[in-house]
């Protein structure tokens, strides 16, 4: 399940889009200026909805924050239409510049277009040690291959993609949930992630980092 921040200060258009995105079976956190937007990268995010009017801070400031916290792909989502605001939403980062009014249908293919195409860059991880195919299901440490569980894989990869950011227990619990209601426990996540580090990490080659009261983080260096 992704999960879609949308920061908009227009209440109604906001609610709107966090009614149609949770339909659509997004995992959706709104915020209603740029504070909140940051405030929210405590949980998650994969992609993020901006507008570039904002109360307390322009869209496009907003955007090269939010990319220096966490590559994400940003889209906006705005009534500035005049070529110039699009093109500085795309030199701050931006993946997709979508002017109101606006075509619901349109931007949800937008939105899994965008995330089709960030989950492609990040299908294969390597370090020059160890290499993880999340399209083959395959992985190798040095010179030896290693075996992961479907679950396993999905936690190597929330790891991978969220880089050096702290993961807190209750958002790997939640990226490892699915629509079908299958979830981890507290219990299943650290069986897990001491399986990964028994797989993976060797003398000299240490990737989890336990942040000790918080949680962890991802301390190899990706090179894809």
């Amino acid at each position: 399940m992704y999960s879609i921040l949308i920061t908009e200060d227009d209440t109604a258009l906001r609610t709107g889009l966090e009614f149609e995105l949770s339909e659509e079976g997004y995992r959706v956190y709104t915020a209603c200026n740029a504070a909140e937007a940051v405030r929210s990268f405590d949980n998650v995010i994969d992609l993020a909805v901006l507008d570039v009017n904002l109360p307390d801070m322009d869209g496009f400031t907003l955007c090269s924050r939010i990319k220096k916290l966490k590559n994400i792909p940003v889209i906006f989502l705005t009534c500035r239409d005049l070529e110039e605001d699009e093109l500085r939403g795309f030199d701050c980062g931006a993946d997709d510049y979508i002017t109101k009014p606006f075509s619901v249908p349109l931007l949800r293919k937008r939105i899994a277009a965008v995330l089709g195409r960030y989950n492609a860059k990040s299908s294969e991880y390597t370090d020059g040690f160890l290499t993880v195919n999340f399209d083959k299901l395959s992985a190798r440490a040095g010179d030896k291959e290693l075996s992961f569980t479907p679950t396993e894989y999905k936690l190597l990869k929330v790891f991978i993609t969220n880089g050096s950011n702290v993961l807190t227990r209750r958002m790997l619990l939640e990226k490892l949930w699915d629509n079908e209601g299958n979830f981890v426990d507290e219990h299943a996540l650290t069986v897990n992630i001491n399986r990964i580090r028994t797989k993976i990490e060797q003398s000299g080659h240490k990737y989890i980092k336990t942040v000790y009261g918080i949680g962890y983080s991802w301390i190899g260096e990706m090179t894809c």
